[in-house]
Protein backbone atom coordinates (compact mmCIF):
# COMPACT_ATOMS: atom_id res chain seq x y z
CA UNK A 1 0.00 0.00 0.00
CA UNK A 2 0.89 3.79 -0.66
CA UNK A 3 1.45 5.00 3.30
CA UNK A 4 1.11 8.94 1.33
CA UNK A 5 -2.52 7.85 1.82
CA UNK A 6 -2.56 7.04 5.12
CA UNK A 7 -3.87 10.82 6.08
CA UNK A 8 -5.35 10.98 2.96
CA UNK A 9 -9.83 11.00 3.32
CA UNK A 10 -12.88 11.41 1.52
CA UNK A 11 -13.09 15.11 -0.21
CA UNK A 12 -15.12 16.33 2.53
CA UNK A 13 -17.45 18.21 0.22
CA UNK A 14 -18.25 14.72 -0.71
CA UNK A 15 -18.61 13.39 2.62
CA UNK A 16 -21.32 15.87 3.49
CA UNK A 17 -23.02 15.26 0.01
CA UNK A 18 -23.49 11.76 1.04
CA UNK A 19 -25.10 12.59 4.41
CA UNK A 20 -27.71 14.88 2.71
CA UNK A 21 -29.08 11.48 0.52
CA UNK A 22 -29.88 10.10 3.46
CA UNK A 23 -31.92 13.15 4.78
CA UNK A 24 -35.64 12.50 3.08
CA UNK A 25 -36.34 15.56 2.14
CA UNK A 26 -32.93 17.53 2.36
CA UNK A 27 -32.11 20.66 0.24
CA UNK A 28 -28.98 20.69 -0.57
CA UNK A 29 -26.66 23.14 -1.22
CA UNK A 30 -23.64 21.83 -1.56
CA UNK A 31 -22.04 21.04 -4.96
CA UNK A 32 -20.68 23.02 -7.81
CA UNK A 33 -22.63 21.73 -10.33
CA UNK A 34 -24.51 23.91 -12.19
CA UNK A 35 -28.61 23.18 -12.91
CA UNK A 36 -28.46 24.45 -16.56
CA UNK A 37 -29.01 22.15 -19.34
CA UNK A 38 -25.52 21.43 -21.81
CA UNK A 39 -25.89 24.05 -24.61
CA UNK A 40 -27.38 22.75 -27.69
CA UNK A 41 -23.75 23.35 -29.83
CA UNK A 42 -21.99 21.03 -27.41
CA UNK A 43 -24.78 18.40 -28.24
CA UNK A 44 -25.07 18.91 -31.63
CA UNK A 45 -20.92 18.54 -32.00
CA UNK A 46 -21.26 15.42 -29.94
CA UNK A 47 -23.81 13.77 -31.50
CA UNK A 48 -22.32 14.49 -34.98
CA UNK A 49 -18.88 13.37 -33.84
CA UNK A 50 -20.76 9.68 -33.02
CA UNK A 51 -22.33 10.03 -36.27
CA UNK A 52 -19.37 10.63 -38.56
CA UNK A 53 -17.32 7.82 -36.36
CA UNK A 54 -14.99 10.10 -34.58
CA UNK A 55 -14.80 7.33 -31.30
CA UNK A 56 -11.46 6.67 -31.73
CA UNK A 57 -7.53 7.77 -29.92
CA UNK A 58 -7.19 11.51 -30.50
CA UNK A 59 -4.15 12.66 -30.35
CA UNK A 60 -2.23 12.47 -26.66
CA UNK A 61 -2.65 15.99 -26.18
CA UNK A 62 -6.51 16.59 -27.80
CA UNK A 63 -7.71 17.02 -31.68
CA UNK A 64 -5.67 20.22 -33.09
CA UNK A 65 -9.34 22.06 -33.72
CA UNK A 66 -9.78 22.47 -29.68
CA UNK A 67 -6.46 23.51 -28.89
CA UNK A 68 -6.42 25.91 -31.73
CA UNK A 69 -9.84 27.31 -29.77
CA UNK A 70 -8.57 27.39 -26.76
CA UNK A 71 -5.52 29.14 -27.58
CA UNK A 72 -7.81 31.85 -29.26
CA UNK A 73 -10.05 31.84 -26.36
CA UNK A 74 -7.32 32.34 -23.97
CA UNK A 75 -5.98 34.91 -26.28
CA UNK A 76 -8.83 37.59 -26.60
CA UNK A 77 -8.10 37.15 -22.55
CA UNK A 78 -4.62 38.66 -22.91
CA UNK A 79 -3.37 35.24 -22.09
CA UNK A 80 -0.82 34.56 -24.99
CA UNK A 81 -0.32 30.27 -25.47
CA UNK A 82 -0.57 28.69 -28.82
CA UNK A 83 -1.78 25.15 -29.63
CA UNK A 84 1.12 23.62 -28.88
CA UNK A 85 1.15 24.81 -25.40
CA UNK A 86 -1.78 22.61 -24.70
CA UNK A 87 -3.00 19.61 -23.56
CA UNK A 88 -6.67 18.62 -23.21
CA UNK A 89 -7.32 16.47 -19.77
CA UNK A 90 -10.35 14.25 -18.72
CA UNK A 91 -11.55 17.42 -16.57
CA UNK A 92 -9.80 19.80 -14.96
CA UNK A 93 -8.89 17.05 -11.74
CA UNK A 94 -6.88 15.19 -14.12
CA UNK A 95 -5.30 18.66 -15.22
CA UNK A 96 -4.22 19.36 -11.67
CA UNK A 97 -3.14 15.75 -11.03
CA UNK A 98 -0.72 15.44 -14.29
CA UNK A 99 0.88 18.87 -13.21
CA UNK A 100 1.67 17.87 -9.60
CA UNK A 101 2.96 14.73 -10.75
CA UNK A 102 5.07 16.08 -12.99
CA UNK A 103 6.51 18.72 -10.90
CA UNK A 104 6.76 17.58 -7.09
CA UNK A 105 9.68 15.29 -6.00
CA UNK A 106 9.42 13.65 -2.69
CA UNK A 107 9.88 16.53 0.02
CA UNK A 108 8.77 18.93 -2.17
CA UNK A 109 7.72 21.68 -0.47
CA UNK A 110 4.18 23.67 -2.29
CA UNK A 111 2.78 26.80 -1.38
CA UNK A 112 -1.56 26.38 -0.90
CA UNK A 113 -3.76 28.97 0.21
CA UNK A 114 -5.86 28.26 2.77
CA UNK A 115 -8.85 27.98 2.50
CA UNK A 116 -8.85 26.27 -1.11
CA UNK A 117 -10.27 23.31 -2.80
CA UNK A 118 -8.68 20.54 -1.14
CA UNK A 119 -7.38 18.40 -4.02
CA UNK A 120 -4.79 20.98 -4.26
CA UNK A 121 -3.26 19.46 -0.34
CA UNK A 122 -4.04 16.05 -0.92
CA UNK A 123 -3.12 15.76 -4.45
CA UNK A 124 0.57 17.10 -3.18
CA UNK A 125 0.58 14.56 0.10
CA UNK A 126 -0.52 11.42 -2.54
CA UNK A 127 2.69 12.32 -4.15
CA UNK A 128 4.75 12.46 -0.91
CA UNK A 129 5.45 16.31 -1.38
CA UNK A 130 4.89 18.84 1.81
CA UNK A 131 2.24 21.53 2.05
CA UNK A 132 2.97 24.79 3.12
CA UNK A 133 -0.43 26.91 3.79
CA UNK A 134 -0.67 30.75 3.63
CA UNK A 135 -3.36 32.31 4.91
CA UNK A 136 -5.63 34.62 3.46
CA UNK A 137 -6.94 38.16 4.93
CA UNK A 138 -10.29 38.43 6.40
CA UNK A 139 -11.50 39.27 2.90
CA UNK A 140 -10.12 36.77 1.54
CA UNK A 141 -6.91 38.78 -0.14
CA UNK A 142 -3.32 37.60 -0.10
CA UNK A 143 -1.75 38.68 3.01
CA UNK A 144 1.63 39.71 1.02
CA UNK A 145 3.78 40.43 4.21
CA UNK A 146 2.89 36.81 5.27
CA UNK A 147 3.39 35.48 1.79
CA UNK A 148 6.70 36.47 1.04
CA UNK A 149 8.20 35.59 4.56
CA UNK A 150 7.14 31.90 4.25
CA UNK A 151 8.48 31.93 0.96
CA UNK A 152 11.86 33.48 2.45
CA UNK A 153 12.24 31.05 5.23
CA UNK A 154 10.64 27.92 3.64
CA UNK A 155 12.95 28.52 0.42
CA UNK A 156 9.32 27.50 -1.64
CA UNK A 157 9.79 26.61 -5.12
CA UNK A 158 5.95 25.85 -5.69
CA UNK A 159 2.85 27.82 -5.69
CA UNK A 160 -1.31 26.97 -6.47
CA UNK A 161 -3.03 30.52 -7.12
CA UNK A 162 -6.98 29.77 -7.44
CA UNK A 163 -8.81 32.35 -8.88
CA UNK A 164 -12.11 33.10 -9.04
CA UNK A 165 -11.46 30.40 -5.69
CA UNK A 166 -13.68 28.02 -4.60
CA UNK A 167 -15.07 28.59 -2.20
CA UNK A 168 -14.24 32.23 -1.24
CA UNK A 169 -15.87 33.59 -4.44
CA UNK A 170 -13.00 35.92 -4.94
CA UNK A 171 -10.91 37.12 -7.48
CA UNK A 172 -7.49 38.42 -8.43
CA UNK A 173 -7.66 42.42 -7.90
CA UNK A 174 -5.37 44.43 -10.42
CA UNK A 175 -2.93 45.01 -6.95
CA UNK A 176 -2.48 41.48 -6.10
CA UNK A 177 -1.77 40.71 -9.71
CA UNK A 178 1.19 43.29 -9.88
CA UNK A 179 2.27 42.56 -6.38
CA UNK A 180 2.08 38.20 -7.62
CA UNK A 181 3.88 39.00 -10.77
CA UNK A 182 7.04 41.13 -9.27
CA UNK A 183 6.91 38.07 -6.26
CA UNK A 184 7.09 35.26 -9.18
CA UNK A 185 9.54 36.89 -10.98
CA UNK A 186 11.83 37.99 -8.22
CA UNK A 187 11.57 34.31 -6.68
CA UNK A 188 11.18 32.34 -10.07
CA UNK A 189 8.49 30.39 -8.64
CA UNK A 190 6.54 27.52 -10.59
CA UNK A 191 2.77 28.58 -10.65
CA UNK A 192 0.25 26.22 -10.82
CA UNK A 193 -2.55 28.62 -11.22
CA UNK A 194 -6.28 26.87 -11.39
CA UNK A 195 -8.73 29.23 -13.21
CA UNK A 196 -11.60 26.72 -13.91
CA UNK A 197 -13.81 29.29 -12.33
CA UNK A 198 -12.90 32.07 -15.13
CA UNK A 199 -15.56 32.18 -16.91
CA UNK A 200 -17.87 33.19 -14.29
CA UNK A 201 -16.05 35.83 -13.03
CA UNK A 202 -18.14 39.37 -12.01
CA UNK A 203 -15.58 41.93 -12.35
CA UNK A 204 -12.33 42.66 -14.07
CA UNK A 205 -10.64 39.96 -14.65
CA UNK A 206 -6.80 39.06 -13.91
CA UNK A 207 -4.41 36.41 -14.29
CA UNK A 208 -0.64 36.01 -13.40
CA UNK A 209 -0.57 34.05 -17.13
CA UNK A 210 -1.26 37.81 -18.91
CA UNK A 211 2.08 38.76 -18.17
CA UNK A 212 4.28 37.47 -20.85
CA UNK A 213 7.90 37.58 -18.74
CA UNK A 214 6.50 34.91 -16.25
CA UNK A 215 4.39 32.72 -18.53
CA UNK A 216 7.44 30.35 -18.53
CA UNK A 217 6.66 30.12 -14.97
CA UNK A 218 3.04 29.21 -14.75
CA UNK A 219 0.69 26.17 -15.80
CA UNK A 220 -2.59 27.61 -16.32
CA UNK A 221 -5.30 24.72 -15.41
CA UNK A 222 -8.96 25.76 -17.24
CA UNK A 223 -12.15 23.71 -18.23
CA UNK A 224 -15.09 23.35 -19.51
CA UNK A 225 -17.19 21.32 -16.44
CA UNK A 226 -18.34 24.57 -15.04
CA UNK A 227 -18.53 26.49 -18.17
CA UNK A 228 -20.94 24.63 -20.19
CA UNK A 229 -22.60 23.06 -17.34
CA UNK A 230 -21.22 19.69 -18.52
CA UNK A 231 -19.47 18.42 -15.96
CA UNK A 232 -19.90 14.49 -16.54
CA UNK A 233 -18.63 14.92 -19.75
CA UNK A 234 -15.23 15.62 -18.45
CA UNK A 235 -12.89 17.57 -20.91
CA UNK A 236 -10.76 20.06 -19.35
CA UNK A 237 -6.87 21.74 -20.04
CA UNK A 238 -3.39 22.31 -19.51
CA UNK A 239 -2.23 25.64 -21.03
CA UNK A 240 1.89 26.06 -20.00
CA UNK A 241 5.14 25.97 -22.21
CA UNK A 242 7.17 23.73 -23.43
CA UNK A 243 9.88 23.17 -20.60
CA UNK A 244 6.54 21.78 -18.57
CA UNK A 245 4.35 20.63 -20.84
CA UNK A 246 6.24 17.74 -22.29
CA UNK A 247 6.79 16.75 -19.06
CA UNK A 248 3.18 16.78 -17.76
CA UNK A 249 2.37 15.04 -21.45
CA UNK A 250 3.99 11.88 -20.36
CA UNK A 251 1.56 11.45 -17.26
CA UNK A 252 -1.58 12.11 -19.04
CA UNK A 253 -0.29 9.42 -21.69
CA UNK A 254 0.12 7.26 -19.70
CA UNK A 255 -2.57 7.79 -17.14
CA UNK A 256 -5.44 8.34 -19.67
CA UNK A 257 -4.02 7.90 -23.15
CA UNK A 258 -6.32 10.88 -24.37
CA UNK A 259 -9.23 12.40 -23.69
CA UNK A 260 -12.34 11.89 -25.05
CA UNK A 261 -13.44 12.53 -28.46
CA UNK A 262 -16.44 12.51 -28.61
CA UNK A 263 -16.40 15.25 -25.48
CA UNK A 264 -13.59 17.17 -27.42
CA UNK A 265 -15.31 17.85 -30.29
CA UNK A 266 -18.52 19.02 -28.04
CA UNK A 267 -16.59 21.56 -26.31
CA UNK A 268 -14.85 22.44 -29.92
CA UNK A 269 -18.37 23.35 -31.08
CA UNK A 270 -19.51 25.30 -27.93
CA UNK A 271 -16.40 27.71 -27.96
CA UNK A 272 -16.89 28.40 -31.44
CA UNK A 273 -20.64 29.30 -31.92
CA UNK A 274 -21.83 28.83 -27.98
CA UNK A 275 -20.06 31.05 -26.02
CA UNK A 276 -23.46 33.10 -25.54
CA UNK A 277 -24.91 30.39 -23.52
CA UNK A 278 -22.03 30.99 -20.67
CA UNK A 279 -23.22 34.98 -20.53
CA UNK A 280 -26.67 33.32 -19.97
CA UNK A 281 -25.55 31.60 -17.04
CA UNK A 282 -22.97 34.31 -15.62
CA UNK A 283 -26.17 36.29 -15.90
CA UNK A 284 -28.32 34.25 -13.97
CA UNK A 285 -25.74 33.75 -11.69
CA UNK A 286 -25.05 36.88 -10.75
CA UNK A 287 -28.93 37.13 -9.83
CA UNK A 288 -29.19 34.49 -7.92
CA UNK A 289 -25.54 36.01 -5.59
CA UNK A 290 -27.12 39.18 -5.54
CA UNK A 291 -30.28 37.03 -3.94
CA UNK A 292 -28.70 34.83 -0.88
CA UNK A 293 -26.67 38.04 -0.55
CA UNK A 294 -30.13 39.87 0.39
CA UNK A 295 -31.11 36.96 2.52
CA UNK A 296 -28.03 36.74 4.41
CA UNK A 297 -28.26 40.39 5.82
CA UNK A 298 -31.67 40.07 6.27
CA UNK A 299 -30.59 36.68 8.60
CA UNK A 300 -28.06 38.60 10.30
CA UNK A 301 -24.85 36.54 8.53
CA UNK A 302 -21.70 37.72 8.03
CA UNK A 303 -20.30 37.10 4.79
CA UNK A 304 -17.52 38.91 1.93
CA UNK A 305 -19.20 39.20 -0.97
CA UNK A 306 -17.81 37.02 -3.89
CA UNK A 307 -16.87 38.33 -7.42
CA UNK A 308 -16.51 35.35 -9.09
CA UNK A 309 -17.62 31.32 -8.97
CA UNK A 310 -20.57 30.52 -8.05
CA UNK A 311 -20.38 30.24 -4.07
CA UNK A 312 -20.85 32.13 -0.90
CA UNK A 313 -18.70 31.30 2.15
CA UNK A 314 -19.84 33.30 5.11
CA UNK A 315 -18.63 33.52 8.46
CA UNK A 316 -20.75 31.09 11.35
CA UNK A 317 -17.70 32.53 13.88
CA UNK A 318 -20.62 34.18 16.01
CA UNK A 319 -22.63 31.11 16.51
CA UNK A 320 -19.55 29.40 18.79
CA UNK A 321 -20.18 26.37 17.12
CA UNK A 322 -17.48 24.30 15.05
CA UNK A 323 -18.21 24.45 10.94
CA UNK A 324 -18.85 20.76 11.07
CA UNK A 325 -21.36 21.01 14.47
CA UNK A 326 -23.05 23.71 12.57
CA UNK A 327 -23.76 22.14 9.15
CA UNK A 328 -25.05 18.59 10.66
CA UNK A 329 -27.07 20.51 12.91
CA UNK A 330 -28.58 22.58 10.27
CA UNK A 331 -28.81 19.49 8.25
CA UNK A 332 -31.07 17.40 10.76
CA UNK A 333 -32.89 19.99 12.08
CA UNK A 334 -33.72 22.23 8.97
CA UNK A 335 -32.85 19.54 6.40
CA UNK A 336 -30.52 21.99 4.63
CA UNK A 337 -27.16 21.27 3.50
CA UNK A 338 -24.14 23.57 3.50
CA UNK A 339 -20.44 22.35 3.47
CA UNK A 340 -18.25 22.83 6.35
CA UNK A 341 -15.36 25.60 5.85
CA UNK A 342 -13.29 22.63 7.43
CA UNK A 343 -13.38 21.43 4.27
CA UNK A 344 -11.14 23.83 2.84
CA UNK A 345 -8.51 23.66 5.23
CA UNK A 346 -7.22 25.05 8.69
CA UNK A 347 -8.21 28.45 7.28
CA UNK A 348 -11.73 27.52 6.59
CA UNK A 349 -12.57 26.69 10.06
CA UNK A 350 -15.45 29.41 11.20
CA UNK A 351 -17.21 29.50 7.69
CA UNK A 352 -19.57 27.22 5.78
CA UNK A 353 -20.03 27.05 1.93
CA UNK A 354 -22.90 27.63 -0.22
CA UNK A 355 -23.25 26.97 -3.68
CA UNK A 356 -25.37 29.25 -5.73
CA UNK A 357 -26.11 26.29 -8.10
CA UNK A 358 -29.81 26.04 -7.65
CA UNK A 359 -32.81 28.06 -8.86
CA UNK A 360 -34.07 31.09 -7.22
CA UNK A 361 -37.33 29.07 -5.48
CA UNK A 362 -34.97 26.25 -4.22
CA UNK A 363 -32.84 29.21 -2.56
CA UNK A 364 -35.48 30.83 -0.95
CA UNK A 365 -36.38 27.42 0.37
CA UNK A 366 -32.82 26.84 1.54
CA UNK A 367 -32.39 30.45 3.27
CA UNK A 368 -36.08 30.07 4.56
CA UNK A 369 -35.16 26.78 6.51
CA UNK A 370 -31.70 28.55 7.17
CA UNK A 371 -33.47 31.39 8.76
CA UNK A 372 -35.62 29.21 10.81
CA UNK A 373 -32.35 27.47 12.29
CA UNK A 374 -30.90 30.74 13.40
CA UNK A 375 -33.88 31.73 14.83
CA UNK A 376 -34.22 29.02 17.01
Amino acid sequence: MNNNLEEIEMSGIRKFFNKVKKVNGAISLTLGQPDFTTPMEIKYGMIRAIEEDKTIYTDNFGIIELRNEIAKYLNIKGINYSHKDICITVGGSEALFSSFTALINKGDKVLIPTPAYPAYENIVMILGGKVVNYNLNKDFSINFEELEEIINNEKIKYMVLSYPCNPTGAILSKYEYIRLVKLIKDKNLIVISDEIYESFCYDEYYSVAMNDDIINNIIYIGGFSKMFSITGIRVGFIAAKDIFLKEIGKVHQYNVSCTNSIGQYGVLEGLKYGLYNVDKMKNDFLKRKEYVESRLKEIGIDFISPKGAFYIFPSIKKFNLTSEEFCESLLYKEKVACVPGSAFGIGGEGYIRISYCYSIAELKDALDRLENFINR
